[in-house]
């Protein structure tokens, strides 16, 4: 079966290719003649370059299969659509009609309808309560694809009526709406706070809220983040009488650098830091900039013990014309080593180190010069940030606080006990 592959540029849908083959493992990417002769082309990936040649099975699935969901998700999405999880074109065919970044999959026969469905706060109250098995029948239902192995969907949210709608076939969403974790207490209010957090360190963010269906307790929470992959032109078209955004291109870091998802997490020295800052010096539209933002994020991670803080948790963005790409804002943040059962390892080493507990100063002059980023530079970041999270931290425990979010303190008490904050 052969599929479509098309971009949104600007607003408008153009074909970009054909991905196919007789099964999944022997699918070949290629872009059309016709895309290829457009002077306003632009690659779907960094690692998929602009070329005539068809792209082998191994590059295809990296790039494509990173736009699908991970784990407990993808297993439940397939079992959805009675399809085997490994194979991810057909996967992505049911789901490629809205995914991260601006990329659609379709098959040539289909015509998809676009619309918005209202979602009542019963709805939304099951979706807290009942896990991840409930998104992924929205997703399934939604034809949407989010990366990522926690349950979650996307959803359109109208400021306005304060109403949540769930986009059919190609209507594009404005949040990523996540559940709690069933194993992890407290992790919606984890992430807020540590997104609150990192904001008032200087880190740029998404638009972020906690969505409380009963009493605040984790099975009536919800946690919904504005898409920074979605931006409403001056005069948006409408669909059911609600404004569309345009979709903005985005890639994570494992489809730029050509390492697969089941690689995210470093092992034996793989340089991934080094190779992040080097794509960002080559590929940035403005790369000193979006340097000391990568940075900034690593140390954050590092000081609210976020070991989850992989390669495909940074993305790039690219402009509404696919000309210029930037660091993405920073997103799924959680203080992991709050909870005994995760990882002290960090994603990727930092000089060297990869055990939070053997971090300190000295590891972060070390990958900073690694990086090739100046050390002096690099360091007096490290010290104003190190100097400023825990008022920051404090501060934004007692918003959440005040807002009725009882364990926010406990939660600001854990992460300084068992963060790199708490190690220096």
């Amino acid at each position: 079966m052969e599929y479509l592959v098309s971009i949104e540029r600007e607003g408008k849908q153009v074909l970009v290719g054909t991905i196919g083959g007789e099964d999944s493992g022997a699918a070949r990417f290629s872009y059309v003649e016709k895309y290829l002769n457009d002077p306003d082309a632009a690659a779907i990936s960094i690692h998929l370059p602009l070329q005539k040649e068809a792209f082998s099975p191994a590059d295809t699935k990296l790039y494509f299969e990173g736009l699908l969901p991970e784990g407990f998700t993808r297993r439940s999405v397939a079992q959805w659509m009675h399809l085997d999880e490994n194979d991810y074109l057909s996967i992505l065919h049911g789901l490629g009609r809205e995914c991260l970044g601006a990329v659609r999959v379709s098959a040539p026969e289909d015509r998809p309808e676009e619309a918005y469905e209202s979602v009542s706060a019963e709805q939304v109250q099951a979706l807290a309560a009942e896990g991840a098995t409930r998104s992924a029948e929205m997703v399934t239902k939604a034809h949407l694809s989010l990366t990522g192995a926690s349950g979650k969907v996307g959803l359109y949210f109208d400021s306005k009526s304060e109403k949540w709608f769930l986009p059919k076939g190609t209507a594009p969403s404005t949040h990523i709406v996540k559940q709690s974790h069933v194993r992890l207490d407290g992790i919606v209010t984890n992430e807020q706070l540590s997104l609150l957090t990192a904001s008032g360190c200087g880190i740029e963010i998404p638009e972020s809220f906690i969505i409380n269906t009963g009493n605040g307790e984790d099975s009536e929470i919800l946690f919904a983040t504005r898409r920074y992959d979605r931006v409403f032109p001056d005069q948006a078209r409408r669909v059911d009488d609600l404004p569309c955004p345009y979709r903005l291109h985005q890639e994570d870091f494992s489809q730029a650098l050509g390492i697969p998802a089941s690689e995210k997490y470093e092992r034996e020295s793989g340089q991934y830091m080094k190779k992040m800052f080097d794509l960002l010096r080559v590929r940035s539209a403005d790369p000193v900039k979006d340097q000391l933002r990568l940075w900034d994020c690593i140390v954050f991670s590092y000081l609210i013990g976020n070991t989850d803080a992989h390669i495909k948790n940074y993305s790039l963005l690219y402009s509404p014309d696919l000309k210029k790409i930037r660091l993405a804002p920073a997103y799924d943040i959680i203080s992991t080593t709050v909870y005994e059962a995760s990882t002290r390892e960090m994603s990727f080493h930092i000089g060297g180190r990869y055990l939070i507990e053997e971090i300190d100063r000295e590891a972060f002059r070390e990958a900073a010069g690694a990086a090739g980023l100046g050390e002096k530079m690099a360091m007096r970041r490290f010290d104003a940030m190190y100097g400023n999270f825990r008022e920051k931290l404090r501060s934004a425990a007692e918003t959440l606080e005040k807002e009725g979010y009882r364990n926010a303190r406990d939660m600001e008490e854990r992460i300084l006990r068992t963060g790199g904050y708490g190690r220096l």
